[in-house]
C-alpha cells in the first residue's frame, strides 16, 4: 500500500470515531477520480454510514459498488472486508440468506487478520438473528487473531459483542468481565461512537443485573454522546424502552418506541431494527393496558422476524402476541398449546423468558379448568423462583402461588406470595426515586390479590387486613433518597422555575409562549431524569404491619380500611381490640359516584349553584352505601380514620352522612397512620406562614392567623421565594401555605404551588431533611393525587408523609377563595386551643356560614394523617 492508500484506509475507523467527518472524507475521495482500491474504501465508508445512520437502500448500493471495485483491484483482502460489511447490511435489510452467503464468501476470500474481522461481523449477525451459540463460536475464533494483530479497536468490539451475547443468555458475570476488558481498550482510542456504544452496553449490563437507576443513568449518558456525534442509535432506543418498562413506565416506553419507528421509517433504516422496535412497542402496549395495540404491533413483528429468518426473535414476539391476546380476554386450548410451544423453544434457546412463557401456559390452562396441564406448566415456571434477577424470581413465585391455589392450599398460596413480594420489596428499595418505587409495585399486584383472596376464603378479617396492608402505599414506608449534593439537579430545578415563571407571566399577558413551553418541557425531562438515576440505600422494609400494635394504638378511634377484591369493596372495621369485615358496593360504581360528586363540588364553588346542593348531598348518601355499607352503623361515637384504596383518593369523605359531623381523617394505609401517630413533633415549635402571588383574596387569612401564633415566620411578596420557603419549612412544627395549586395528572411530581419566583414542586419538597410536622394548604387541588402501581399515590400530600409530616389539611377539589378564609381562621383557632387537625377541621366546618358555597368548601378539605 502507498501512503495515499493508508490515508484512505484511515477513513474506515473514522466512521465510528467521527462519523460525519468520515462521510465527508469519503465523498472527497470519490470526487478526485480515485483508483478502484481507493474508491472501494470510500464507497464502503459511505455504505457503513448509511447502513447505521441513514438509508439502508443507499447503503446496499454503495457496498455492492465497493465489492465490485475491490474485485477490479484484484485485492482478495479488500473484497473479503467489504463482503463482511455487505453481509451485515443485507441481514439488517431482512435479506438473511443473501447476507449469510456474503459472509461465507468473505470468510473464504480473507486470511488472517481480515478473516478475523469478517468472523466478528458474522458473529454480530448471528446475535442479531438470535443464534447465540454460533455467535460465540465465531467471536471465539476472531478474538485471539485480533489480539495477536494488536488490533485494539476490533478486539474491543469483539469483547463487547461477546458480552452482549452472554447477557442474552443470562450470563451477567461473564458479560461484566468482557465489558470491563473492552472499556479498558476503548479508553486508549479515539473511537467516540464505539465509546458511546460501550457506555450503552454497560447500561444494558446494569439493567440485566437489576440496577435500574444505573441503567437509566448510563443509557442517558450514551444518548448524550450519540447526540454530540449527530448519529441516531435505534439499539439504544430499544434498550431504553426495555428499562422504562421494567421501571413501570410502560406508556413512556410505548411512546418512545413508536417515535423511533417513525424516525426509522422516515430514513429508510434497518428492517431488523424496525422489527425489534415493534416487539418493544408490543410489550409496552401490553403493560400499559392496551392489548389491542399490543396485538397489532406483535403480529407485525412476528411477520418481519419470520421473513428475516430470526427464529429466536420471532419466538419472543409470539410470546408477547399470546400475552396480549390473553389480556384482551381470549382463552382457548390453542393458546395453551401455543404458549407451551413458545416456552419449549425459549428453553431450547436458553432464553431467560422461558419461565414467563410456562407461567402463561399454566395461567391459561387454569382458566380453562385444565388442572393437570396447568400443574405441568406451572411446575416448570416455578423452578425460576430461587435464582436469577428479580423479575425471573417473581415469575417463579407467581407460578408457585397458582400451583398452591389449584391444590387448595391457602398456606402455600400465602407463603409463595410472601416470598415473591419480599423479592420485589428488596428490588423496590434499590430505587431512589419515589416515582419508580411506586410504579414498581405493579409487578406485585397479582401476588397481593392472590393472598387477599386466600385470606378472605379461610383466614378471617385480621389476615385480610394484614394482606391488604402488605402491598398498599408502600412508597410511604421509607423516605425517598435525597441528593443534597447534586448541584446539577439544583441548577435544573432553578432553571425550570425561572422558565415556568416567565411562561406563566407571558400567558397572563396573552402572549404566545411556544419557545418557553418547549424549554420548560426540556427542563422537566432533565429534572425527572436526574431523580430517576438515584439509587435507594434502604434494604427491604423490615417494619412489618402488626394488627395488635394498630389495635392498641387506636383507643376510642375506629379505623376503616377498604379492601377491594374482584371489584367489590370489603370494609375492615378496626377498633375495640378486634377487626370486623363488612361487604359494601362495587368499586366501579363508587368511582363513578365520586367523580359525580367532584363535579358537583366544582359547581358549588361558585355562587348561584345553590340548587345543586341537595343533589350533591344525595350523592354523598349513595357514596356511603357503596363504600361503608352496613359498617356505617358500627362506627361508634369516636374519631374515625378512613384508609381507602388509591383509586378512591378523590372522595370528599366529609360529605358522607356518618362522617359529616364526626372527627375523621384519611390515611393512605393503616401502617402510614401508625407511623404518623407515633411521629414526635420537632423541638422549638416554629410556625411558618406563606403567601404566594395572584390569590383572589391575597391570602387574606394569613395576617389574622399570624396574630394567633405570637411571632411566626411570615413569607410573602418577594420573600416567598422557593429557596427561602424550603429553608423555613424544614423542621417546622406547623406550616400554612396560601398559594395557587396546580395538579399535574400527566406528571404528578411536577404538581406545584406558585411562589414569587415560580413553582414550588413536589421534587422540591422531597429535598427537605424533615418536612413540617403539620402543614395546611389552603388552595385548590392540593390533595389531588395520581393513582399508580398496585395501590400507590403520587402527589403533594404523599411526598410529605414519609419526610416527617404527621398531619396535612388539603383540598381535593376547586374551592371558593373567599369561602376558604373563614374556614382557615376557624381551623387555626381550634389548633391554638390544642386540637388535632381533624378535630379543628370538624369544628371549623360547623363554624362557617351555612350557605352552599361555604358548606361545599368545608367538604372539599380533608385532614390526612394523625396529628
Amino acid at each position: 500500500m502507498t501512503a495515499g492508500s493508508d490515508s484512505v484506509l484511515e477513513l474506515l475507523p473514522m466512521v465510528f470515531a467521527a462519523p460525519n467527518d468520515a462521510l465527508a472524507g469519503a465523498r472527497r475521495v470519490l470526487g478526485a477520480d480515485p483508483p478502484p482500491l481507493h474508491a472501494s474504501v470510500a464507497h464502503q465508508v459511505i455504505g457503513i454510514w448509511q447502513r447505521d445512520f441513514g438509508d439502508l437502500r443507499i447503503a446496499l448500493d454503495h457496498l455492492r459498488r465497493a465489492r465490485d471495485l475491490a474485485a477490479r483491484a484484484e485485492s482478495a483482502e479488500r473484497e473479503a472486508d467489504v463482503l463482511g460489511t455487505l453481509g451485515v447490511a443485507l441481514v439488517h435489510a431482512g435479506r438473511t440468506r443473501q447476507g449469510l452467503a456474503a459472509f461465507e464468501r468473505g470468510v473464504l476470500r480473507g486470511t488472517g487478520h481480515t478473516r478475523a474481522r469478517v468472523l466478528y461481523r458474522r458473529a454480530y449477525v448471528w446475535w442479531v438473528l438470535g443464534h447465540h451459540r454460533e455467535a460465540l463460536e465465531d467471536v471465539r475464533r476472531a478474538i485471539p487473531v485480533l489480539r495477536q494483530a494488536e488490533d485494539v479497536i476490533w478486539t474491543a468490539r469483539a469483547l463487547t459483542l461477546r458480552a452482549t451475547v452472554h447477557l442474552a443468555l443470562g450470563s451477567v458475570e461473564r458479560a461484566d468481565a468482557d465489558f470491563t476488558a473492552a472499556e479498558r481498550l476503548w479508553d486508549t482510542t479515539g473511537q467516540e461512537h464505539d465509546k458511546a456504544d460501550a457506555v450503552e452496553s454497560r447500561g444494558l449490563a446494569a439493567f440485566r443485573s437489576g440496577d435500574i437507576p444505573a441503567a437509566l443513568r448510563l443509557l442517558d449518558e450514551a444518548q448524550e454522546r450519540y447526540a454530540k456525534l449527530g448519529t441516531p442509535s435505534f439499539m439504544l432506543d430499544i434498550r431504553r424502552c426495555e428499562v422504562l418498562m421494567a421501571a413501570g413506565l410502560a406508556p413512556e416506553a410505548l411512546a418512545e418506541a413508536d417515535a423511533a419507528i417513525g424516525v426509522l421509517d422516515g430514513i429508510g433504516g434497518q428492517s431488523t431494527r424496525k422489527a425489534e422496535l415493534l416487539l418493544v412497542a408490543a410489550r409496552a402496549a401490553r403493560l400499559a393496558g392496551d392489548p389491542h395495540t399490543a396485538i397489532a404491533r406483535a403480529a407485525l413483528a412476528v411477520r418481519l422476524f419470520a421473513a428475516q429468518r430470526r427464529t429466536w426473535w420471532e419466538t419472543h414476539a409470539r410470546l408477547v402476541l399470546i400475552e396480549a391476546r390473553v389480556a384482551a380476554g381470549r382463552r382457548s386450548g390453542r393458546l395453551v398449546a401455543d404458549a407451551a410451544a413458545v416456552a419449549e423453544k425459549l428453553a431450547a434457546f436458553g432464553a431467560p423468558a422461558a419461565p414467563e412463557a410456562s407461567l402463561l401456559a399454566g395461567r391459561i390452562a387454569l382458566s380453562l379448568g385444565w388442572r393437570t396441564d396447568a400443574e405441568r406448566h406451572l411446575a416448570v415456571a416455578a423452578r425460576s423462583r430461587h435464582t436469577g434477577p428479580p423479575p425471573a424470581r417473581m415469575t417463579g413465585w407467581a407460578a408457585q402461588a397458582l400451583r398452591a391455589r389449584a391444590a387448595g392450599s391457602s398456606r402455600g398460596v400465602l407463603e409463595a406470595c410472601r416470598r415473591g413480594l419480599d423479592v420485589l420489596d428488596d428490588h423496590r428499595m434499590t430505587l431512589g426515586a419515589s416515582e419508580l418505587r411506586a410504579r414498581a409495585t405493579e409487578q406485585g399486584a397479582e401476588l397481593a390479590a392472590l393472598a387477599q383472596r386466600a385470606s378472605l376464603a379461610g383466614g378471617g378479617p385480621r389476615r385480610l387486613l394484614v394482606w391488604s396492608e402488605r402491598w398498599r402505599a408502600t412508597v410511604l414506608s421509607a423516605p425517598p433518597t435525597r441528593p443534597p449534593a447534586d448541584a446539577a439537579l439544583v441548577r435544573s430545578l432553578t432553571a425550570f422555575r425561572e422558565i415556568a415563571s416567565r411562561a406563566e407571566a407571558a400567558r397572563m399577558e396573552g402572549r404566545p409562549v411556544p419557545a418557553l413551553e418547549r424549554e420548560q418541557r426540556r427542563l422537566e425531562r432533565e429534572v425527572r431524569s436526574r431523580t430517576l438515576h438515584m439509587r435507594g440505600h434502604s434494604p427491604g422494609d423490615g417494619d412489618r404491619f402488626d394488627v395488635g400494635r394498630l389495635l392498641a394504638r387506636l383507643g376510642e378511634t375506629r379505623l376503616v380500611e377498604l379492601a377491594v377484591l374482584d371489584g367489590r369493596v370489603h370494609v375492615l372495621l378496626c377498633g375495640q381490640g378486634r377487626v370486623r369485615r363488612f361487604e359494601a358496593g362495587l368499586l366501579a360504581e363508587a368511582e363513578t359516584e365520586a367523580e359525580y360528586v367532584q363535579a358537583g363540588l366544582r359547581r358549588l364553588a361558585h355562587p348561584g349553584a345553590e340548587g345543586r346542593l341537595p343533589v350533591v348531598e344525595a350523592a354523598g348518601r349513595r357514596l356511603e352505601e357503596l363504600l361503608l355499607g352496613p359498617a356505617a352503623a358500627h362506627l361508634g361515637s369516636g374519631p374515625v380514620v378512613v384508609v381507602p384504596p388509591a383509586r378512591l383518593h378523590r372522595v370528599p369523605w366529609a360529605l358522607l352522612p356518618s362522617l359529616r359531623e364526626r372527627v375523621h381523617s384519611v390515611s393512605p394505609s393503616a401502617g402510614s397512620w401508625l407511623r404518623a401517630r407515633e411521629t414526635e413533633p420537632p423541638p422549638g415549635g416554629r410556625h411558618v406562614l406563606v403567601r404566594g402571588p395572584g390569590l383572589a383574596t391575597g391570602g387574606a387569612e394569613v395576617p389574622e392567623v399570624a396574630d394567633g401564633y405570637g411571632r411566626p415566620t411570615v413569607l410573602e411578596h418577594d420573600e416567598a421565594r422557593v429557596p427561602r420557603v424550603l429553608e423555613e419549612l424544614d423542621g417546622a412544627a406547623l406550616a400554612h401555605i396560601a398559594a395557587h395549586g396546580t395538579f399535574r395528572a400527566d406528571s404528578p411530581l411536577f404538581s406545584a404551588l406558585r411562589m414569587a419566583d415560580g413553582p414550588l414542586i413536589v421534587h422540591d419538597f422531597e429535598r427537605l431533611d424533615r418536612s413540617p410536622y403539620r402543614i395546611i394548604f389552603s388552595s385548590c387541588d392540593t390533595a389531588r393525587l395520581a393513582s399508580v402501581g398496585a395501590d400507590e399515590l403520587l402527589g403533594l400530600v404523599t411526598a410529605l408523609l414519609p419526610l416527617g409530616t404527621a398531619g396535612v389539611v388539603a383540598s381535593s377539589a376547586p374551592v371558593n377563595d373567599a369561602a376558604v378564609v373563614p374556614l382557615m381562621l376557624a381551623l387555626h383557632q381550634g389548633l391554638t386551643t390544642g386540637l388535632s387537625l381533624a378535630e379543628a377541621l370538624r369544628d371549623a366546618r360547623a363554624a362557617v356560614p351555612g350557605d352552599a358555597v361555604h358548606r361545599a368548601t368545608g367538604w372539599a378539605f380533608t385532614a390526612f394523617g394523625a396529628a
